[in-house]
């Protein structure tokens, strides 16, 4: 069986609090975007897995799709598979890529062996392997809060508007941009704002680690003003970094000017 692990934007991303676990509370808007990984999950004699595509960090067995495998194998006695995972999304990039793999892992291994897992239960499986993972279980546009895996409905649909998504092949770790940034409470509603026209967004919503990140890697802020400079009606950071995305009207169709070396991924929300 195969399956096309996608990406997520945030829209919006307020740091707001320490929490006691060590981690911070967040607010986000999680909205899918079809950036798309590839990803096989057949029988086999033994387990294994294989990487194609993007090179990834560290090694293959530590990989979230196989931790998801040992996750349901662990309580439902699955037999072995071999995984191939191919890369496309950027790594380091804030869109949640890795999450999405791991998720897409669960879903495909709980169709191929019929656990007849409801997505709820899916997404408690999800939340044990990363905090972003859950959200693609049902893959839909929310309202995130807490270590951003409790997810509220959220009534956004941006259907037909323009997506421009440019990756700088800078590499920022999780890690790194939280040492960064700074939890603050914010100054406004952001799931109100979302229930407002596109056009009032670039007023309020922000992304913290814009803040953060920015004095150091000064292409990022470069980019979003380049965004808004050919006409985005929104523009940001998403996640922790480093990819930067823009939100165009439904009629746009002007070729957008970057850097050969940067990677640009362009389609409909």
């Amino acid at each position: 069986m195969i399956a096309f692990p996608n990406a997520k934007l945030n829209i919006g991303l307020n740091v707001v609090s320490l929490r006691p676990d060590g981690f911070r509370n967040l607010e986000s808007c999680f909205y899918p975007v079809q950036w798309c990984d590839a990803l096989e999950i057949v029988p086999a004699d033994q387990t294994s897995f294989s990487l194609s595509g993007i090179p990834v960090p560290g090694q293959s067995d530590t990989n979230l799709c196989l931790k998801a495998y040992h996750l349901l194998q662990a309580d439902y006695n699955l037999p072995p598979v071999h995984m191939h995972l191919h890369k496309h999304i950027p790594i380091g990039a804030g869109m949640g890529g890795g999450s999405a793999d791991a998720a897409f892992a669960l879903k495909l291994l709980n169709d191929l062996f019929k656990l007849n897992l409801t997505a709820d239960i899916l997404e408690e499986y999800a939340r044990k392997l990363g905090s972003d993972c859950a959200f693609f279980i049902q893959n839909k546009p929310v309202y995130a809060t807490e270590r951003g895996d409790v997810f509220s409905p959220l009534s956004l649909d941006l259907t037909g508007f323009h997506c421009v998504v440019v990756y700088p092949e800078i590499h920022i770790t999780t890690a790194e941009a939280y040492g960064l940034v700074k939890a603050q409470a914010p100054g406004y509603s952001l799931y109100e704002v979302l229930q407002t026209p596109i056009n009032n967004w670039k007023a309020f919503i922000k992304n913290d680690f814009e803040q953060a990140l920015f004095p150091k890697y000064p292409e990022l802020g470069q980019i979003k003003s380049s965004l808004y400079e050919q006409g985005a009606l929104f523009a940001s950071m998403t996640g922790s970094g480093s990819a930067v995305f823009g939100i165009f009207e439904k009629d746009f169709s002007t070729e957008l000017a970057f850097p050969a070396a940067y990677r640009v991924w362009k389609g409909l929300l």
